[in-house]
Formats: structure tokens, sequence, C-alpha cells
């Protein structure tokens, strides 16, 4: 109670302070003003803004205080006006008059002054951001598979299992937060009350759900876990007003979200911050997360990279979102973000959470990931894409030659919408990966129930090039032996230098694609698939079995060999 009634008690000064001077004034005069209705009206006023405060939850910071202020002394100031005036008059007396009219002026000078104060501020938030500018991530290895299980899935199978719960009709699943749990990925959602009637006759929830994030086989299961401090909670009990009654001079970010340790005890977290200078604007190297034992209602504040750490998500994916927008739209500042519009790149909206996607790299480490486009309109293709760190908020963005001209999120779920127009299925979850060198979107393709019908992989500078498959790592397999097989791929990136290799050939296949053809080899104790196109190497066309060839080829991890130059025995001198 502590923050509200501090923020009540702030949001009375103005008034405090003009009631003190027209008390003052009037002393000289005949009609008095008194100190009783004066007194009288400031506990009033401090009652009603303090059961406001207490719904509304106003940070203390400067620009709401300053509003604040303004609508609480207007009121005050009418009031005393009202308890003071002698009966039978109807004209003002000239300090109540002088005192509105400094009122208006006040809030007609403060108010556009915060609004240009924020602007002139998007500038500073935009370099509190830590940026990273990389050509384009790593690729992945053969062992990866770049897909996890969308969150409507996820969520859809979740609520089939709700009557598991003791009195499943007082409760509804709440928010789905991604996390990873010991070496498994996955999605824990709490049980949260469905109206106040049922937080009233229940004060505690039952628990959460888990359900994998990468296999969409996998079955929910249920913890029992009684959380009395929730975001479906009321009064005391609500989280957010007990983190606003521990830091209310910081702004909460979203809604808070269930995260677990390994002992597989709840928490919930917040990311909070504090505003640069005289405005709201988030100082984005200073964020915090408060984590709060749902049991007892304690709270703790930590630098949002030194959470605890079983806390994948400290920096909330509201937050990301916010980071995007500073990022792509303010790069040279506000008035270039209105008129000129010079490098600016807007935050595509395909996310699975207010615009951004939750991934985790090899290292166990949690990203947002959102792609950039043109603010032009008609324009679909991606301007690159951007991680955020989770724990961070770091930035890294990908703008290399093969991650600009692309298409974009929206066009990826585009060609999968039109792919099943009868059923109905539509693509979710787009997310960009470097696949043997080849930025490609992978989608999820559900029906309208939700449910996860097949995968997508789209080769994201070709809308023709498409694998559905029914597994995440068949229709991996399936789209690298398709860009094994296409003549525009079969050429070495650059990255790796030419390996030499030397041997007779075991196996040979001749393919024709799209007006070319490409020629693919096994050597006799060798496993990697060679590929080379026609065009490159003509006489490759007549390879056959036992013929001794020595070739240059970048190697890559995933067994396969993109051959820039050949010598055949007996063909080639």
């Amino acid at each position: 109670m502590t923050g509200i009634l501090s923020a009540a008690l702030l949001s009375l000064v103005l008034y405090a302070a003009l009631a003190i001077a027209l008390i003052v004034r009037s002393q000289k005069k005949i009609k008095k003003i008194s100190i009783k209705p004066a007194t009288i009206i400031f506990v009033s006023l401090f009652i009603i803004a303090s059961i406001v405060n207490y719904f509304i939850l106003l940070p203390i910071t400067i620009p709401y205080m300053v509003i604040a202020n303004l609508v609480v002394a207007i009121i005050g100031i009418f009031l005393l006006y009202g308890m003071t005036q002698t009966p039978g008059k109807n004209k003002r007396s000239g300090p109540f008059e002088a005192t509105l009219g400094l009122l208006v002026i006040v809030a007609v000078l403060a108010l556009p002054t915060i609004f240009v104060l924020g602007i002139f501020t998007l500038d500073n938030s935009y370099e509190s951001i830590n940026i990273e500018k990389v050509e384009e991530a790593k690729p992945l290895s053969k062992d990866d598979t770049p897909i996890t299980v969308s969150p409507e899935f996820a969520r859809n199978k979740t609520q089939k299992s709700m009557s598991v719960v003791p009195n499943p009709q007082f409760y509804d699943l709440g928010k789905l937060q991604v996390q990873k749990v010991g070496d498994d990925v996955v999605f824990v959602g709490p049980v949260e009350f469905t109206s106040f009637w049922k937080w009233f006759r229940g004060k505690e929830t039952a628990g959460y759900f888990t359900i994998s994030a990468t296999n969409v086989n996998a079955q929910p299961e249920f913890v029992d876990s009684k959380m009395k401090y929730t975001n479906s909670s009321y009064f005391n009990s609500n989280i957010d007003r007990v983190i606003y009654g521990a830091y209310p001079t910081y702004i909460q970010s979203g809604e808070a979200q269930l995260e677990v340790d390994e002992d597989g005890k709840p928490w919930y977290v917040q990311t909070l911050y504090k505003p640069i200078g005289l405005t709201n604007k988030p100082d984005l190297q200073n964020l915090k997360v408060a984590i709060v034992d749902p049991e007892t209602g304690d709270v703790k504040l930590y630098a949002s990279s030194e959470a605890p750490e079983f806390v994948d998500g400290s920096v909330s994916s509201e937050m990301a979102t916010d980071v995007n927008e500073y990022f792509g739209k303010y790069v040279h500042g506000w008035l270039n973000s209105i008129f000129g519009k010079k490098d600016v790149k807007i935050p595509n909206e395909s996310g699975t959470e207010n615009s951004v996607t939750p991934i985790f790299n090899e290292d166990g480490e949690m990203y947002y990931f959102t792609d950039m486009s043109s603010p032009k309109e008609n324009i679909d293709s991606a301007l690159g894409y951007t991680l955020i760190n989770a724990r961070t908020g770091d930035l890294t963005f990908y703008n290399g030659k093969k991650n600009t001209g692309i298409m974009d999120s929206t066009g990826a779920k585009e060609i999968v919408n039109k792919e099943f127009p009868e059923k109905e299925w539509e693509g979710s979850m787009p997310v960009l990966y470097n696949i043997d060198g080849n930025p490609t979107w992978v989608v999820n393709v559900l029906d309208p129930n939700g449910l996860l019908k097949k995968y997508a992989y789209i080769k994201a500078s070709d809308a023709d090039f498409v694998v559905f498959g029914d597994t995440a790592r068949e229709t991996l397999e399936a789209y690298r032996l398709q860009l094994l097989q296409d003549p525009s791929n079969v050429s070495s990136t650059g990255d790796t230098p030419l390996q030499k290799r030397s041997g007779e050939i075991n196996r040979v296949l001749v393919t024709t694609q799209k007006n070319s053809q490409v020629v693919q080899f096994l050597l006799k104790g060798d496993k990697t698939i060679y590929t080379i196109t026609a065009g490159k190497a003509p006489l490759a066309l007549f390879l056959q079995a036992g013929d001794q060839v020595q070739l240059e080829a970048n190697i890559r991890d995933n067994g396969t060999g993109i051959v820039e130059s050949i010598s055949i025995e007996g063909l080639t001198e």
C-alpha cells in the first residue's frame, strides 16, 4: 500500500500549494478562506486518489504525476471555491479566477512540453539499445531441427486437458511462456481464475501445465502447485499490485509471465524499467526484472541480465517489441521516421507473442525473432531480421546480402495459406533459418482448430521453392535434398576454403532441374554427396561408376559438397 498512498499524496502537491497560496492571499481581504475547507478537500481528494490509484496503479513518474496533479488541482480548486463562495453571489472572487486561469495556462504548457520531450527522448531510447550487425546467421548443423511447436497448437492441446485440474470450472488456461527446463524446451501455462467470484471462492489457483515445445506428440502435464498471487487474482493478491506496491517508481512492461525453476517451483516474472529524464521512454540499458513468489507474495528485483538462471525471459516479449520499434523507426530520429524515412525498417507482426517469436539457440539461450520490412507500401520483401536476447535486451541485426530482398514473414504465411484453401489450413510462427547457406522460412501449418497438420520449408529467395512434410525431420531432409538438386544453389558460398578430394566414382545421379542438369555422385569410401551443374563441367554428364576423378569442393557439415572444379581421368586433361 505504500506505493499507492505515495502516488496519491504526490498527486496532491499542486492543489496543496495553490490552496495555501489562496489562504494566505485571502487574509488581506474581507472574505477570508479558512484552512478547514481546504483541509477537508485535501483529505477527501487523498482518499479518492488512493482508491482510484489502487485500481489503475499509476507509476510514480514525472509525466504521470504532472497529469495527476493538474487533474486533482482543477477539481480541488473548484471544490474549494464552491465551499467558500458567499451565498447569493454568482460572481467568482478574483483569487479563484486567477488560480483557475493559472491552472489552464500550466496545463496548456505542461502537456505539450511532456509530449515534445517524449519525442526528443526517442533518440536516447534508440541509443540505449546495444546493437550488433551481422551478415548472416550460423548455418544449422546436420543434427539440428529448426522447428518448435506453435503456441496455438500447444494451447489447443493443453485446453483439452483442463479436466484434470481440480474444480476445472474455476479456471482457464493463462498465458503460455516458452522456456528451457533442464534439457527440454517447454511451454509453461498457469491456470487462472475465470472471474471475480471464482477467485472469491477459490482464493488460490491449482497449479500449472507444461507441454513440450519441440515434440508434437508430447502430452501436457499438470503440476499441482497452489498459487495465491496470480495475474487473475484480485485486490492485494494481484501480481501487478504486488509488484507496484514494492516498486511504484518503475513502469511494468506487459503481463507478468510464469516460469519454473529446476525444482518445478513456479515464479512470476515481470520486466520493469525506469524512464529517461522527464518522459516515460525506457532506458534499454537499465532494464530490471521483478521475481514474485506466488505462494508468499515476496518480491525481489534484479538487473535483467542478472536474474536467476532458471529465468529465460527476464525481458518480456512486450519490451522486445518496443526495442524493435525503436531500432527500426528511430535510427535517424523522430522527424526522419515521419518524413524522409531514411534507413527506416518496420517490424512485421507475424510473431507469436506481441509481434516477436521466442526461439532458442544451440547454447540454450532464448531470443526474440522478428523480420523487418520496408515502410513503403506494396513491398513484401524483408530488409533483414533481428534477434533480441531475452535476458539482456541486446539486439543483433542480420542484414547481409542473403538476408535482404528476400520474402518477408507475411509472404511466407501467404504461400502456405494459398496451398490449402479448401481445408482452410494456415501458416503460423514463421521463423527464418540459415539452412545450408540458404535463408529459409520454417512455418507451422495449422487447421482452423489450431492443430498441427504439416511443416513447410520455404526458400526465402524463391516463392516457388516450397517443401511440405508431416514431421520436422522428414521435411528438413526433403528440403535439403531439393536444395542439392537446385542449379541456382549449386555454387560455393566462398565462406570456407575449397578442399581437394580424389577417388573412384561409386554412384552417379543426373537430374534435370529448371532447364539445367545437375550431377550428383559418391566416391568409394566417402559418404559425402558431391554436386555440380553441367554448365560448370559439361563432361560431368558422362561420369560413370569406376571413373577416377580429382576435384575441389566446398564441403559442408551436412554431408554435402559443392564442386567447383573436377578432372575426370580419360575425359579431361
